[in-house]
Formats: structure tokens, C-alpha cells, sequence
């Protein structure tokens, strides 16, 4: 890929061991998505659309990322678990390199690592049946010889997830969203995994029903010691879920704190306006919500310097030369900005 004489072209960091800290540790993950044009459909630019990122999570914990549309969240995680292959960088799955497993290997670790995802409409075949959604991971991963074996193995995952057993016969159609997305959450425990990426998995559903299978989340993650990375839109959701948040804008995570910590002192301008926007139900509270100005820049072609520095109400002239990186600003506070 050709380079603009201002634009520097990419070079790799350098490796780095695992932490044994960290279940899952990603360091300096880039994904790229090519865009393709002219009479030879050669490569004219790139959307960047996760740029450097590095994050760790430890077992039994939940990692919230938020974010505004666009800005990576989804792209990271299906990253993490190789169904997105990176474009550069390390990912550490209990101490195994992610990016280095090929075929079986990568096969193997797959049991290790599942996702949900968002809208439990399109992702459920309508063909099959639910007792044939939930086995297919198992067929795969050859884990049951006998065929009564893997039907004992649905009814049990129907049954945790709050279904009836007949269950098994009948098709997602059949079901609301909020039981569909308990199919979901079923399919994703079949193969017994450690590490699970929730992709928004309540984004799609009525309020009353997020806090069922927000619920279902929580007491599955204590029962089985699952490992979460928790997607959403919803800042209450992941303040109630998770246990550290990451807020990430265009492409960069930009700010990255214990749960607590962050919303009660957001250190960033982006994550102090987010959190302005969350409504609270009383009215002798008034608390200035801020607006940020312009729209969010494309990641075909980000800002220079501080890629929030052109909607930032606090730059100074040296956000838009200096890309700041996440550095400790509080105690375990970790923030990417100039002036924090």
C-alpha cells in the first residue's frame, strides 16, 4: 500500500510475552478493511477501523466497551476471537497467542472462545430447530459420541437459560426476542467456553426485558466463572455489568478505569460527555449535559494528532499535532489525553 508523503507508513510494535496476569490480553490489535476502486479494482485507501489498541481482562471478570456507532467496539471483539482476522498485533487467550493458531490448533481454541450477538432475529437460522441450533457447536467440536448424550447436553443449556424443555422442538420463530436471545446465550455455552464476547446482546430488546438476561449474564458468569467482554451502547447497562469499562472513539481506546471510578470521574472530554447524556430520573438534579459539536470524522481518513481534538471543547493547539497514548492519570485510571 502506497503512502501519502505526510502519512507515515505503518510499522509493528514489538512483541511482547504474555502477561500471566491477564486471561485475555491484546496488544497493539490493528484491523484494517481495504477499499478497492478504479478500472483494476487496485487499493486506493483503508478504513481504519481499530488502530492500536491494547487491553488485558482477567479471568471472571467483565470488560465494558462503549462507544459511539462506527467506532471499532464490534470490530475489536470479533477480532479478539479471530472471526475478524487482525491486520497486525497480539492477542493472548489464557496465555496462548491467538494469532499465531492455524487449523486444528485454532480450532481447538475456539472452544475457549464464543460471542453473542446482537440481534437475536438474524442470527438464529429459522430452518432449524432450537434442540439443532444449540447442538451444532457440539457436532462440530465432536464432543458428544452418542447422539443422547448431545440431546442431554441441550435440554440441560435450554433448562439454564430459562427455557422450558420443549423447547427443543420448536423453531426461533416460535419465540420472543428475549427468548430468542436466551437461545443465543445457549448456543454460546454449548462447547463449555471461558471467554465470551457480548456484542450488544440487549441493544435489540424492550427494557423490561434487558435486565432479564442482563440478570441471566451475571448469574451465569458467577455460576460457571465466564469471562465477559461486554458490548453496548447503554452506559447504566455496563455500569451495572461490568467490573473495569474502556471507552473507545474512532478506532482508539481513549480511556480506561474500574467500573465506579470512571463514572464518577471521567478524566476524558469524550467520556465526560457521554456520561452527561445519561438521563437521571430527578428533576432537582441539573447537571449540564455537553454537546459536542461536528460529526465524527471517517476513519478512512482520521484527524491528525488527537483524533477527538476537531469535536473537543477543551483543545489546545497541540491536539492536533500529538496523538496522546493511554497513560496511568489516577490509580489503575488510564487515560489518553493531553490535558489530563
Amino acid at each position: 500500500m502506497q503512502t501519502t508523503p505526510n502519512e507515515k507508513s505503518f510499522e509493528l510494535p514489538p512483541l511482547k510475552v504474555p502477561d500471566p496476569n491477564a486471561f485475555i490480553q491484546v496488544n497493539e490489535l490493528t484491523k484494517e478493511f481495504p477499499i478497492k476502486g478504479g478500472l483494476f479494482s487496485r487499493q486506493i485507501a483503508s478504513v481504519k477501523a481499530v488502530q492500536g489498541v491494547s487491553l488485558t481482562i482477567k479471568k471472571g471478570e467483565t470488560l465494558g466497551l462503549v462507544g459511539e456507532s462506527g467506532c471499532g467496539k464490534s470490530t475489536l471483539g470479533r477480532c479478539i476471537i479471530r472471526l475478524i482476522e487482525p491486520t497486525s498485533g497480539q492477542i493472548f487467550i489464557d496465555g496462548q497467542d491467538v494469532t499465531k493458531k492455524q487449523g486444528e490448533d485454532l480450532r481447538a481454541l475456539r472452544r475457549k472462545m464464543q460471542i453473542i450477538f446482537q440481534d437475536p432475529y438474524a442470527s438464529l437460522n429459522p430452518r432449524m430447530t432450537v434442540g439443532s441450533i444449540i447442538s451444532e457447536p457440539l457436532e462440530i467440536h465432536n464432543l458428544f459420541d452418542s447422539k443422547k448424550d448431545r440431546q442431554d447436553r441441550v435440554k440441560q443449556l435450554v433448562e439454564l437459560v430459562g427455557l422450558r424443555p420443549e423447547a427443543v422442538n420448536r423453531y426461533p420463530h416460535e419465540f420472543s426476542g428475549g427468548q430468542r436471545q436466551r437461545i443465543g446465550i445457549a448456543r454460546a455455552l454449548a462447547v463449555d467456553p471461558s471467554f465470551i464476547v457480548c456484542d450488544e446482546p440487549v441493544s435489540a430488546l424492550d427494557v423490561s426485558i434487558q435486565a432479564q438476561v442482563i440478570n441471566l449474564l451475571m448469574d451465569l458468569q458467577q455460576r460457571l466463572g465466564l469471562t465477559y467482554l461486554f458490548i453496548a451502547h447503554d452506559l447504566k447497562v455496563v455500569e451495572h455489568i461490568s467490573n473495569r469499562v474502556a471507552v473507545m472513539y474512532l478506532g482508539k481506546v481513549v480511556e480506561m478505569a474500574e467500573a465506579e471510578e470512571l463514572y464518577r470521574h471521567p478524566s476524558h472530554p469524550y467520556s465526560r460527555a457521554l456520561l452527561s447524556a445519561i438521563p437521571v430520573p430527578d428533576p432537582r438534579r441539573k447537571d449540564q449535559r455537553i454537546i459536542l459539536t461536528g460529526d465524527v470524522p471517517s476513519p478512512i481518513r482520521p484527524p491528525s494528532g488527537c483524533h477527538f481534538h476537531p469535536r473537543c471543547p477543551d483543545m489546545i493547539e497541540e491536539c492536533k499535532t500529538t496523538c496522546p497514548s493511554l497513560r496511568e492519570t489516577r490509580p489503575a485510571h488510564h487515560t489518553a489525553c493531553i490535558r489530563a
